[in-house]
This record gives structure tokens, sequence and C-alpha cells, in this order.
């Protein structure tokens, strides 16, 4: 029996080799492998003792030979091919190990093409597609994580057709997401990202129990491991529909980076978040936007939660906290809660991914584009278009607002008050619908929003939206402009004194 091996990651390769050899393998290497496993004392026939022939062109051809692939590919149930097999001198390879040149790591450290040309692996993902396709007859490995239960199922001496399936759906999953971190590489360097195909790649953390509903499948898959770093289970487990509004919620509380902000999130919205004192401060006035809705919803809490704001925590029904971090008395007191679920980034603030694209899937395909990400400069450089100047409490407020009603549905119109959201309305399929909903929710629960600072995601059509801010009191408006009436606009906030800025960006979320 012969094993092949031939990785770029050796990190527990001489273990698993030594392994092979006490089950009564012969190993076959290559390069730098082939220099570790003999240096650590383990007899190992070179490739070209295999092919007859030396590897060529600085190491570009070296496992590209009939002794290797035909040794890997041919049925050993079948005469013809086991006669021609020994007609030809070809001898099995029983077992192929290979990881592959590090493309990723070579991308994010150098941008030499030639550099990273000479990192694209082909020989390797040869070796791993042939040995995939013969799986009935080879096991192919292409995840350290899997040397000990190869060992374990060589041992046991059951050829079992399900370990070898497992096998052989990792090592195309394997092959097919370097080729496409190769193809979305170079459609970024030579396409702006945007060329004739698109691959999203994901690995999957967990299954979800279901859906968005209880009669569909669903799963979690993570782009460059942001889950497994940034989540941690303390209670429960996430479903489908936890983790999209734990998504919005981060999202909503990271942007404010090292603040105490705190976020409630229902249906990918938030329905209360506010900036206070503390993070108890900011949990108790979160809550004042819109109590009825965070009932069963998601919290997003950017630090650490104690004991004392467990306590404000478990007086309603959450489905979901997540935070920073839990000291252990904070857990003590929310574990009583037997439907509460919470998660963690095992951190001192909430961080959000870094990912450049996002996508949306649509019948028939997606759509896919650059993330949209709100730059603090959109705020700061916004343009005064009102006589009236807005004063600093007013300009911090309409940050907030600014910042909220980015991330929120669209339509969307957002009332913020001395650091707390006070009303919103979102989703609406006419700007003054949202405005009108989120005042009219406002009046029902008695806050006043006199003094308030209103924002938009995108421009006010017309000034209908602004006689309602007028009713309510509002004293300072946020927008990106670009209206066919933004002169309309201007004057009807002269007309009520009321404080206008332009950003001219943008962000409709849909």
């Amino acid at each position: 029996m012969r094993a092949l091996i031939s990785v770029s990651d050796k990190e527990g390769i001489v273990e698993f080799a030594k392994d092979l050899v006490s089950c009564g393998y012969e190993i076959i290497s290559t390069g730098g492998t082939y220099s570790l496993l003999l240096s650590n004392g383990l007899k190992v026939l070179k490739v070209d003792e295999i092919t007859k022939f030396h590897e060529c062109f600085d190491g570009r051809v070296k496992t590209l030979h009939p002794n290797i692939h035909g040794g890997i590919l041919y049925k050993r149930e079948d005469k013809n091919h086991s006669n021609e097999a020994e007609k030809l001198g070809i001898k099995p390879i029983d077992i192929v190990c290979v990881n592959l040149y590090p493309f990723k790591e070579t991308i994010e450290d150098t941008d030499d093409f030639d550099t990273i040309i000479e990192n694209i692996d082909i020989g390797g993902p040869a070796m791993i597609r042939s040995s995939a396709k013969n799986f009935k007859d080879v096991i192919v490995i292409t995840d350290k994580r899997d040397y000990k239960k190869t060992i374990t199922y060589i041992k046991s001496n059951q050829n079992s057709i399900e370990f070898r399936e497992n096998m052989m759906i990792k090592a195309f999953e394997h092959t097919a997401s370097y080729d496409a971190m190769i193809a979305n590489y170079m459609n970024k360097r030579f396409c702006d990202s945007f060329g004739q195909k698109k691959f999203i790649v994901g690995d999957k953390l967990f299954d979800t129990r279901y859906g968005e509903n209880p009669h569909q499948k669903g799963a979690l898959y993570q782009f460059e491991n942001y889950w497994t770093k940034n989540f941690k289970s303390l209670k429960g487990e996430p479903s489908f529909n936890n983790m999209a509004d734990i998504s919005s919620a981060v999202l909503i509380v990271s942007s404010f980076k090292d603040k105490d902000a705190v976020a409630i999130v229902k249906h990918g919205n938030p329905c209360g978040f506010a900036l206070g004192s503390s993070l108890v401060d900011s949990y108790d006035k979160a809550l004042i936007c819109d109590p009825l809705s965070a009932f069963g919803g998601v919290v997003a809490v950017n630090g650490i939660v104690d004991g004392v704001l467990a306590s404000k925590l478990s007086e309603i029904f959450f489905e979901v906290v997540i935070a920073g971090d839990f000291t252990k008395e904070a857990i003590d007191i929310l574990n009583k809660k037997a439907k509460i679920k919470l998660f963690s980034q095992n951190s001192n603030r909430l961080k959000a991914s870094d990912d450049l694209y996002s996508f949306k899937n649509i019948e028939g395909g997606f759509v896919y584009q650059t993330k949209d990400n709100i730059k603090q400069n959109e705020i700061i450089n916004s343009i005064k278009k009102s006589k009236q100047k807005a004063t600093p409490q007013q300009i911090s407020d309409m940050t907030i607002a600014y910042i909220l009603a980015s991330l929120t549905k669209s339509n969307c119109v957002t009332y913020v008050k001395d650091g707390v959201l006070v009303a919103i309305g979102m989703g609406m399929t006419s700007r003054v619908d949202a405005a009108i909903a989120a005042t009219n929710k406002a009046k029902k629960q008695n806050i006043s929003l006199i003094g308030s600072s209103m924002a938009s995601e995108a421009f006010f059509p017309f000034r209908d939206s602004i006689d309602e801010a007028n009713l309510v009191g509002v004293k300072s408006i946020i927008q990106p402009g670009g209206s066919i009436r933004d002169d309309e606009i201007i004057k009807a906030v002269d007309e009520y004194n009321i404080a206008l800025y332009f950003t001219n960006t943008r962000h409709f979320l849909h």
C-alpha cells in the first residue's frame, strides 16, 4: 500500500506519516514535505523515483505524470484497468494527502503578480481531483483535522463508503473553493471585481433547526472565519432568523465604535437604540422608542454585560442578547430565564465583519455590489442648506439618526433626541408614510419629539415629510438631498426655522 503526501501546511504531517507507516503504507512525497519527513527519520520515496522523470521548469511540473495519476485513477475492480496498469508498470497509490499552495496568504502579503502566479497550485488540485474521482479505491485527505479520523478508519478495517464519500466531497469542495478564490482575485485585479462569473464561497459553521419557517432547512455559512472568531454561544442555539437579527444589531452598535451603545432589533430593523452615560443607561433609554416591539427581540450590547444590566434585561422577554462579553454574575442571572439565548464575541466591544461586498438573492440569481459603508466624513462634511444652524447636540443626534436610518430598511425616517431613538418608521412605500407612522406611534406612547433630530436615508421627494416634522417639533434634519424639489424642501425648513443638512450620499437598504 502506498500513500502520496504533498502539503504546504505541514502541521501534524510527520505524526500522520508515522501512523501511516505503522499501518503498512509506503510513503511517496515531494519537495519540502519529502525533506521534512526524511529529516524526521521516515523512509520516503521521492516522486521522481516513481515517475522516472525529474521535476522541471522550476518545480512547475512534478506530479503530472501517468505513473502518478494512473496509480491514483485506475479502477481496481476493473480487469481491463488492472491489466493495463500491470502492462504499463503502474503501481496503485491508495492514499493522497494534499493541501494546496497558500494562494490566499500570498495575495494578502504581496501585489507582485509574478509571485502570485507562481503560488497557483497545478499538480495539487489535479491529484486531489483524481483521487476524489476514484474515491472508492483511494482515500483523499485535504484537511489536517482529518488525519486522526483517517488513521482510525484504516485501523478499523471497515471499507465504509460513507467515510470515503465524505472525504471525496470535502476534496471537491476544497479544489472548488481554491479555484473560486483565484478566479475572484483575477476578476478583482483585472475586471474591478465584476467579471463574467462571480463565486461566493462560505464555510459551514452549523445547521439551524430550520430556516425562516419550520418547513425550510437552514444553516450558517461564514466568510473568513468571522463567526468562528466572533461568536461564542453561552446559552441556547441561534435560529436562522436570530442570525439575521444578530447581524443587523451588531452592525448598528459596532458603528459607534467604543461608545456604550445598545440596540434592540426586531425582524432586521431597530425598534430601540440609545447612547447613554453607561450601558445600563443606554439600555433603559433604548426601551423608550418601542417597548412593545422590543418584546421577543434581539438586544446588542456594545460592551460587557454585568449583574446590574443582566437584572434589567431579565425583567422582560428577549429572545437573544449578544454582547462583547458577560460577567459570571450576569450569566448566572440570565441563565434563570429559560428561553433566552446568550452569545458573546469574547471581547470588550462588538465587531462587525470587514466584508467588501454584499449580495442579495433574487428569483433566478443574485445581485452583487460593493458593500455600502457609512463614512464618517459624510456627516462631518454635510452641507448646511438652511438659514438655521444646528446646535452641537443636534449635530450629535443627527449623526445617530443618520447612521440608524442608513442601516434600516427603506423607505425610512428616524427621530433621535438626546442620543435616544424616539421614533422610527421603516420599510414603507412612501417616505411621508414612514414619517407619519413614526410620529403616530410616538404620540400613542406619549413620547415627545419636540427638539428631536430627524434623518432619512434618501432624499425627501416632497415637502410633506417636512410639514409632518414641524408638527411634532423637529428642530434639525439630515438627509442626502438630490431631489428635483430640493428648493421646496429648503424653503419649507426655513419657514419652520429647522436646520437642514445634506450629505449627498444615499443609503437605500432593500
